[in-house]
């Protein structure tokens, strides 16, 4: 292999190399901080990827939509009507087809699932950054407090998680397509050893969302909770027991009047 690309970053990180590639991939990686922690950021975003949509890519493939069956169809159709009426099946086929993928989107992932993905893929970019790591910082959390949640329309507290080792950066505004409103806020969290913990938080998905999920995504645990306000997804290279308890300290100062929260 003559040039280390990104298009050989991307096979590395998805284990296609050939040994004797791989290991000069790790070679190069080990003197180049930025290509490592990009290596990393594809690795634990395709990690969560199979997580939360590996189900849908292991249904099989509809009988109607084989190739063999296809290849019938097909046959039987040129035998039967000429180019013109042909290429107006062909569009059909394909039209079915489609219909086959977007019935994975709308069968599957469930409202939390996609939240989810949304909180781990802010976190896995955000995470990384140095000076740019949130748009408000720590100290001014008051005015990070008021201004979320205006943007948000409910009170959103900053949770104090220092009795867990964490101290409190600051947060930013992201958007999220998937709730009312179209908003989510990252709050980031960092240990005395550099590890950063998330909060993504949006105001409720609606009354047929989750009250809780647990995802391990590789690196990283991701948990759910909804409750009739609000959504919140926690992520940190954290075991799951370790996140629950957290989880606990996080659900009670996000909302106050919470009774009913388990894990």
């Amino acid at each position: 292999m003559s040039e280390i690309t990104r298009d050989t970053l991307m096979a590395y990180a998805d284990g296609a190399l050939s040994p004797a590639d791989r290991a000069q991939v790790d070679a190069y990686l080990a003197g180049n901080a930025d290509a490592a922690a990009e290596v990393a950021l594809m690795q634990r975003q395709a990690n969560a990827i199979r997580t939360l949509y590996g189900p849908v890519a292991a249904e099989p493939v509809p009988p109607r939509l084989s190739v063999e069956k296809l290849l019938q169809t097909q046959q039987k159709r040129r035998n039967r009507f000429f180019m013109g009426a042909a290429a107006a099946v062909l569009m059909l086929g394909l039209g079915l087809g489609a219909g086959w993928l977007l019935r994975g989107q709308m069968d599957t992932p469930g409202i939390a699932d996609r939240l989810i993905a949304d909180a781990v893929s802010a976190h896995t970019v955000y995470v990384l950054e140095n000076r740019h790591a949130v748009e408000v910082n720590g100290a001014d959390s008051e005015h990070l407090s008021s201004w979320l949640s205006n943007r948000l329309q409910t009170t959103l507290a900053m949770p104090d998680l220092s009795a867990s080792g964490l101290t409190f950066l600051g947060g930013r505004l992201l958007p999220a397509p998937n709730v009312p409103g179209g908003r989510a806020a990252q709050l980031m969290y960092e240990d005395t050893a550099g590890a950063r913990l998330t909060l993504y938080v949006t105001p409720s998905p609606g009354p047929d969302t989750p009250s809780y999920e647990l995802a391990n995504l590789g690196l990283d645990t991701a948990l759910f909770w909804a409750d009739a306000a609000i959504s919140c997804t926690i992520t940190a290279p954290y075991p799951a027991e370790k996140l629950q308890a957290i989880a606990r300290t996080v659900f009670s100062q996000l909302n106050p009047t919470l009774t009913d929260y388990r894990t």
